[in-house]
C-alpha cells in the first residue's frame, strides 16, 4: 500500500463565477494544479460568463461566517485567500472571524471591478476594507484601478505604482504587491512588491491576442498556494509572477474565449 501524501490545506473567500474562470473557480484549479487541497467560503453568487456580469446576490453573511468556521475547524488552513467581498455586512463578518485568535496567512485581493467593468463592490465598503480587513492581512494584492481607490488618486508610471507599493505598506502595516498590468505604454506587465524591507521589480512581456479575464484571482490564489505550501513571502510572489505568466501564455479556448491554462506545468 502507497503512503499516503498529506497535503497543505488552503482556503479561498470570494465570490463564484459561473463561467468558470475566475473568483472560487479559479482559484480552486490553482490549488489544485500546485499540490493544495483548496476549501472554500462562497462570498456571492454571480451569474457571469467571459464578457459580461449579469447578475449579484451576496450570500447571508451568516453563512459565510458558519463555512469559514467550519473550514478551520477541521482543515485549518495554513494560507487563505480573500477575494470578493462585496458588501459591507459581509467584510464584517470575514474580519470578525480573523480578528478572534492567531492568524493565519492572509492574502487579500481587494476586488472591486470585473475586466468587462462591471462593478463587484459597494463603494459604502472601501473604508470598512481598509480600516477592518486589510490591517489584518499578510499581502494585499491591488490591480491599477484598485490601488488607485485605495491610495485616492491617479496613477500613471512604474514609478507611481512604486509610491503606492510603499504608501500602502505604510498605511495598512502589510506587505503590497501592486499590479501594473492596466498600465498605457508599457510592452511589459510589471508588478511592484513591497514588504516594508525589501521592494521587487517583476514583469513578464504581454501576450499578444489574448485577452481574459480571472487573471488577477489566479494570481493571489498562486502567491496563497504557494504559501500554504511554505514558500516564504516574497518568493511565493515570484514564483505565483511566473505562474500567471505562464497560465496566459499556455491559454486554451473555451467556446469563442481564451481561458488561462492553470496547469501548464
Amino acid at each position: 500500500m502507497r503512503k499516503r501524501k498529506r497535503l497543505p490545506v488552503a482556503l479561498t473567500i470570494a465570490g463564484s463565477d459561473s463561467g468558470g474562470g475566475a473568483g472560487i473557480q479559479a482559484d480552486l484549479k490553482t490549488f489544485a494544479s500546485l499540490g493544495v487541497h483548496g476549501t472554500s467560503a462562497i462570498t456571492c453568487i454571480t451569474a457571469q460568463n467571459p464578457k459580461e456580469v449579469l447578475a449579484i446576490q451576496a450570500c447571508r453573511p451568516d453563512i459565510v461566517l458558519r463555512q469559514i468556521e467550519a473550514v478551520f475547524a477541521q482543515l485549518r488552513p495554513s494560507a487563505v485567500k480573500i477575494g470578493m467581498l462585496y458588501s459591507p455586512p459581509i467584510i464584517r463578518a470575514v474580519s470578525g472571524f480573523f480578528h478572534r485568535g492567531r492568524l493565519p496567512l492572509l492574502v487579500v485581493d481587494p476586488v472591486m471591478v470585473a475586466t468587462s467593468g462591471a462593478p463587484l463592490f459597494k463603494s459604502s465598503a472601501i473604508d470598512l476594507l481598509k480600516n477592518e480587513l486589510l490591517p489584518l492581512a499578510t499581502l494585499v494584492t491591488p490591480n491599477l484601478p484598485e490601488a488607485e481607490f485605495l491610495v485616492g488618486r491617479r496613477l500613471r508610471s512604474v514609478n507611481d505604482l512604486r509610491t503606492a507599493g510603499r504608501e500602502l505598506q505604510k498605511l495598512l502595516g502589510c506587505a503590497a504587491l501592486v499590479k501594473g498590468g492596466h498600465l498605457k505604454g508599457l510592452k511589459t506587465a510589471v508588478d511592484i512588491f513591497y514588504d516594508g524591507r525589501q521592494e521587487l521589480l517583476l514583469s513578464a512581456p504581454f501576450v499578444r491576442g489574448v485577452s481574459m479575464h480571472g487573471t488577477g484571482c489566479t494570481y493571489s490564489a498562486a502567491i496563497t498556494g504557494y504559501l500554504a505550501a511554505g514558500h516564504p513571502l516574497a518568493q511565493a510572489v515570484v514564483l505565483a509572477k511566473e505562474y500567471i505568466s505562464q497560465a496566459i501564455a499556455c491559454s486554451n479556448k473555451a467556446g469563442q474565449h481564451s481561458v488561462l491554462n492553470s496547469f501548464w506545468q
